[in-house]
């Protein structure tokens, strides 16, 4: 009889580092990200992914106020956030449906920490079966080692959940199933990969790429980017704008806008508009080049720097890489955000077949300077604090110093939690940014100062209760000024509410704001908001002024 799986793992000692690199990998990310998200250092992204996952456990399936909060029609047309809106006009994420199992017998935003750790790691472990097809256990060990220690990694795992966070292993998974010629875990796979997100086709599109000129399936190859690419222009051109007119009016814009000749924009206007002018498309490809070389040598780090000699690696991430280059503004350039695991296939893929030709070259100075080159990686991950998940171990900032210990977090933690208990699970609610997530998992939803909503009979709203911390975003406390500024905008709203009696302000403890529809304050609630007003109130004058 023939070995079973699990005896040829047991057998396989090369796998034994490999499992305690994803074991260390995952025990850490786990509990940074879990412990970030009950710090309160979550914030509204991961609170939409929650209200999606609870709205389809409950019939609704990818309807969301939040997203409805940023949708074209609101931010645009003025119109009030809907409690049916469809993210699916947002982004087109089916894939999500398979969690939704997951979720219903753990029905919490912390589930889908947990439910990211788990994809990500798991990815590593299809990875180096993949990297085993090709090369020799030792140099499949560091392949793995160097996704387990990759900034790209490691930083959007730490984060709020994101759809793309299913991407390596699927599509390792899928490079794996083409290696041992399993095509129907192939297609299997290939349309999961579409299923992420809409733009996930690029990725695949670009692999489909390499099939065609550097392997021996050249007819896979092309069926990969004939249906990628039928797939996402019926998908953004057709099956989308059916849910709302977010990627014509929003989001192409928003990214591609430099493209554009109008207001609006379909993914084919823009496709036709970068053709059309080579010469700008080329400048936009290489500009800003310092900030762009920067980024690709932090992809490339942990890797030993090999994906840039690797050709098979440029053309796995060709396209994907030029969707991110010919975006705008800098959040792009980030590589501890969810951008950056669109570029993880492609890189580690390429970096197994330059080592599938170049085995002689794996010797004691190669294998040191990629062990440095790794070390790195881990060092700028931890000196870069992503998403700040172990701010009790460093500081926001040194000059000037701003530094947040355990115990004190966890004091304001305890503090707001009381607040949120007075909150009835099926109330509506409007809440600071870094508060949404714990109170997403219900019908209404809103990030403060947002307070109408359109309910499912189709009348306006205004939320019951309204929960708004301002020790989070204290300019005492943060000092990011996109944070600071906001304590101004968030205390010019709430005076507004007061003012107008609509609200009545429940609770107030350590900087936290508690407010009830149609109710009188109570007296020691209102002479601490009153008292923090004063102490602040030239913080914010100073904000506002500057």
């Amino acid at each position: 009889m023939g070995k079973t799986w699990v005896s040829r793992w047991r057998e396989d000692e090369q796998l034994k580092p490999v499992i305690i690199a994803a074991s260390l990998f995952f025990s850490l990310t786990l509990f940074f990200a879990v412990h970030r998200y009950y710090s309160f250092y979550s914030n509204t992204d991961h609170g939409i992914f929650n209200q999606v996952f609870w709205n389809s456990l409950h019939g609704h399936f990818f309807e969301s106020t939040l997203s409805s909060s940023l949708s074209a029609n609101v931010i645009h047309n003025g119109e009030i956030p809907s409690v049916s809106y469809h993210r699916l006009g947002q982004h087109f994420t089916p894939a999500l449906l398979l969690w939704l199992p997951l979720y219903a017998l753990f029905p919490s935003a912390a589930t889908l920490n947990v439910l990211q750790v788990i994809l990500m790691t798991a990815g590593g472990i299809v990875l180096y079966f993949l990297a085993k097809h090709y090369l020799p256990p030792q140099i499949a060990v560091m392949i793995a080692w160097s996704y387990y220690g990759a900034n790209a990694v490691i930083g959007p795992t730490l984060g709020n959940f994101f759809d793309l966070s299913q991407l390596p292993l699927f599509a390792f998974g899928l490079l794996l199933a083409h290696a041992k010629r399993c095509w129907w875990l192939f297609w299997v796979l290939a349309a999961l990969i579409l299923a992420i997100r809409e733009d996930a086709g690029v990725i695949l599109f670009s692999l489909g790429v390499y099939f065609v000129f550097r392997d021996k399936s050249p007819q896979i190859g092309l069926a990969v980017c004939t249906i990628s690419l039928a797939y996402m222009l019926a998908l953004t051109n057709l099956i989308m704008p059916l849910f709302s007119d977010d990627i014509s009016k929003r989001f192409m814009i928003e990214r591609f806008g430099h493209f554009a000749t109008h207001e609006q924009a379909s993914t084919l206007e823009i496709i036709w508009s970068m053709i059309s002018n080579p010469w700008r498309l080329l400048v936009e490809l290489v500009s800003p080049i310092g900030k762009k070389l920067d980024y690709l040598l932090s992809q490339w780090l942990p890797l030993g720097l090999i994906p840039a000699v690797a050709s098979a690696a440029w053309l796995c991430i060709a396209f994907p890489l030029a969707q991110l280059f010919l975006q705008q503004g800098d959040e792009r350039f980030a590589i501890t955000i969810r951008y950056a695991v669109a570029l993880i296939p492609g890189l580690f893929f390429g970096a197994i077949i330059w080592w599938s030709g170049h085995q002689d070259k794996f010797k004691p100075k190669i294998r040191r300077f990629w062990k440095i080159c790794l070390g790195l990686s881990l060092l700028f991950t931890f000196t870069g604090n992503p998403h700040r998940a172990w701010f009790f171990l460093m500081p926001d900032s040194f000059s000037p110093w701003a530094y947040r210990p355990l115990t004190v977090q966890w004091h304001h933690v305890d503090q707001v939690n009381t607040l949120l208990a007075q909150i009835p699970s099926d109330a509506s609610v409007s809440a600071s940014r870094y508060l949404v997530p714990q109170m997403s998992a219900r019908r209404a939803v809103l990030r403060f100062p947002d307070v109408q909503f359109r309910d499912d009979q189709g009348n306006v709203q205004s939320v019951e209760y309204i929960i708004v911390d301002l020790w989070q975003l204290n300019p005492s406390q943060s000092v990011i000024k996109k944070e600071r500024r906001e304590v101004a905008y968030s205390v010019e709203h709430l005076d507004k509410l007061i003012n107008s009696r609509e609200y009545g302000v429940m609770g107030f403890k350590d900087d936290a704001l508690l407010m009830k529809k149609g109710v009188e304050s109570e007296s020691q609630a209102m002479m601490g908001w009153l008292e923090f007003r004063q102490k602040i109130d030239t913080l914010v004058k100073g904000l506002v002024e500057g």
